[in-house]
């Protein structure tokens, strides 16, 4: 049976010849390993990764190795997104806010030495947001570098009313270090330094203090065409809703609803699919075996005629209705 290996997955076989370091070439695996397809054809694949991981991590320092592995988080809902910053710009009472987690919140800096995640929710949909000690150069958790290159984004808090710009410069410098690049393409990324390319929010914290709104100003003037940003308060509450949202459309993904013949759509269990997607790529997600399978299906939402039968590669909506024909 034929592997049938996604782009993704030979995008993370080439970071992983670049690697460098141990932890780069271990991570690379790791992302190799969860795109991988499940099914018969890729069993010897597996087997082989694993093997890889398990010598390269045997080879490292064996405290590093063991700290590390206790903190990979798998990946739940619709999105895992790690959120990272300075100290004391009110990470952990932002994840502690908006999800379940319950992540250690005080008014001095570094008061989170672990990761923690917790389940946002949007809609009708579930996102994981994941709250990080705070990204400082020479600081940098052995684990950490691993945890943000699995991660589908990052959420990047600064605090707003004590120099924003030079926060938020510091965290790319450091992520710089660990080669992962946020926002647009630079030379960097062109030139090879930088391996791993992440989707990124800026998240404005302390809106509501003193000299905040210029502070804002000046950093969506400097960073408007390279990272989308929102002002917001925890404390108080203030754009936490519209930062979901933002989070959201930062993720560049769509819910599809799937329907049995004759049936009502499922709006409680939306496929979630990249933007740009197929039928034919809903089609795969439902059912590792309807994408060969396929024989029609109809379309509602997107078409300009509900129930529309349309061809393997419809791209879809977000908010379309599909009936699948197998």
């Amino acid at each position: 049976m034929p592997a049938n290996l996604p782009p993704q997955y030979f995008a993370a076989e080439k970071n992983f010849r670049s690697a460098k370091t141990t932890l780069e070439k271990i991570a690379a695996l790791e992302e190799m390993l969860a795109i991988m397809p499940k099914h018969k054809g890729t069993d010897h694949l597996r087997a082989e990764l694993r093997r890889r991981i398990a010598k390269l991590t045997q080879a490292s320092d064996k405290k590093a190795a063991t700290q590390r592995a206790s903190m990979v988080i798998l990946k739940e809902g619709a999105a895992q997104i790690v959120v990272i910053g300075p100290p004391n710009a009110g990470k952990s009472q932002l994840v502690s806010r908006v999800t379940n987690a319950s992540p250690t919140v005080a008014e001095y800096p570094f008061t989170t030495h672990t990761a923690t995640p917790g389940m946002m929710e949007f809609e009708n949909i579930q996102i994981q947001l994941i709250d990080t000690p705070p990204l400082v150069s020479h600081s940098t958790e052995s684990w950490l570098p691993p945890t943000l290159i699995r991660a589908d984004a990052l959420l990047v808090v600064v605090d707003l009313s004590d120099d924003p710009l030079t926060q938020l410069e510091a965290i790319t410098t450091e992520l710089g270090n660990l080669r992962i690049g946020i926002g647009a393409r630079n030379a960097d990324q062109e030139q090879g330094r930088v391996l791993h390319q992440k989707k990124a929010l800026i998240i404005g914290n302390k809106i509501d203090l003193d000299e905040a709104s210029q502070n804002y100003t000046a950093l969506q003037n400097k960073y408007e065409d390279q990272l989308p940003a929102i002002a917001i308060s925890v404390k108080k509450g203030t754009g936490l809703e519209e930062m979901k949202l933002k989070v959201y459309q930062m993720l560049d993904i769509l819910r599809v609803y799937t329907r049995v013949p004759g049936g009502k759509p499922d709006f409680d269990d939306p496929i979630i699919l990249n933007r740009g997607s197929t039928l034919e790529d809903a089609a795969a997600s439902v059912h590792k075996d309807f994408r060969a399978q396929l024989k029609y299906a109809r379309v509602w939402g997107s078409g300009k005629h509900d129930g529309l039968m349309v061809k393997r590669n419809h791209t879809l909506q977000d908010g379309d209705i599909i009936e699948l024909h197998v």
